[in-house]
Order: structure tokens, then C-alpha cells, then sequence
């Protein structure tokens, strides 16, 4: 069986990073980098997480399910973060009982269930720079090295090296890595390479 990526790690850290910002107003706050708010960059956290497991279920190499997650009346920074938990565990338990031959469509390439997984953990990470770095400037989380390495390997295959944190940040337009200036347009490889 495929390595499918550590998702419940990955929301764990994630909420480890913003739980000391949930009494801020996340709708009023631009995440870093970003025309979004921290508050929607949230939701497409979770939506992303939602959406990738979804299309590991329909299972259609040419079409993708034309369905979004929507927050309710009750939604706030700590119950965001609730669902982020819940939507890392529903990705990862859907993508480790799927069939290996399973191919699904994305925009950056038809992809297996790892591959998915693979995507929802950099959804995760590197938007969770985002909204930290939005709530608090001068917050200098990173992603973990050990989450980040089998993403890279993964979805960019011809990464420079480096430690996996600024390589994904790099991969993923956020930072500049070395000599190699930040990438204003980027795109992952969500194929599968036998």
C-alpha cells in the first residue's frame, strides 16, 4: 500500500499553531499574503481537506464534484479548528481504505488517494503559515520538517533540496530558498509516478 500522509499530525499542528489566536477576529484580519481574510483562508483549510476526500470517494479521473463546505451561524476560531481536526481524519481514513488502482481528477494532475492525502496536508501546512503570519506578523512558526518532506517528494518532484520546511515554502511561492527568488506563480505535480 501507498504511504498516505500523516493528516491527523498535520491538523494537530496546525491547531497547536493557532490556538493562541482563536480570541481574535479572523474575519477582519487579512491573512499573509493574501486577499483572503484568516477566517475564509481557514474554511479553505478545511474545505480543501472535505473536497479532496470527496474526490477520492467519487473517483472520477475527468470531473470534479461540484460541492463546498459552507460554516454555520454557530462557527467561530475554535470550532474552525474542531472541523479542521475532524476533515484531516475523514481525508486520512478515506484515503487509506481506497482502492491503489483509485485515480481522481485535480487541476494539477490526475492523482491517486496519496497523492490527495498529499495535498490536503500542504493545503494545511502552508495555510496555516498564512493565517498565523496574518494574525501575528512576527509569529515564526514553521512548518514541521517531518511533515513536510514526503509532501515535497510527493507532489514536487523536482524540488531543490533543502530542510523540507523552506523547500515546501519555496515550492508553495512563500519564500524565497538560497539564490532561487520567491516563485510568483507555482503549481504541484499531483500525478502518479510509477
Amino acid at each position: 500500500m501507498t504511504e498516505i500522509a500523516d493528516l491527523p499530525a498535520v491538523a494537530r499542528a496546525s491547531a497547536a499553531a493557532l490556538a493562541g489566536y482563536t480570541d481574535l477576529d479572523w474575519q477582519q484580519v487579512p491573512a499573509a499574503g493574501l486577499k483572503w481574510s484568516c477566517w475564509q483562508t481557514a474554511l479553505h483549510m478545511v474545505d480543501c481537506l472535505y473536497f479532496y476526500a470527496m474526490q477520492v470517494v467519487y473517483g472520477q479521473p475527468d470531473a470534479y464534484l461540484c460541492t463546498e463546505l459552507a460554516l454555520d451561524d454557530s462557527a467561530s476560531p475554535p470550532r474552525l479548528l474542531a472541523a479542521l481536526s475532524a476533515h484531516a481524519e475523514l481525508l486520512h481514513r478515506i484515503a487509506r481504505s481506497a482502492d491503489p488502482d483509485l485515480r481522481a481528477h485535480h487541476n494539477y494532475g490526475v492523482s491517486d488517494a496519496a497523492g490527495f492525502a498529499a495535498m490536503g496536508v500542504a493545503e494545511t501546512l502552508i495555510h496555516t503559515l498564512d493565517v498565523a503570519r496574518g494574525l501575528n506578523p512576527a509569529d515564526s512558526w514553521r512548518p514541521p520538517a517531518a511533515l513536510a518532506a514526503p509532501v515535497i517528494a510527493r507532489l514536487f518532484p523536482h524540488a531543490p533540496s533543502g530542510d523540507p520546511a523552506d523547500v515546501l515554502l519555496y515550492c508553495c511561492g512563500r519564500a524565497a530558498l538560497g539564490e532561487l527568488p520567491r516563485q510568483a506563480q507555482w503549481q504541484w505535480d499531483g500525478t502518479v509516478r510509477t
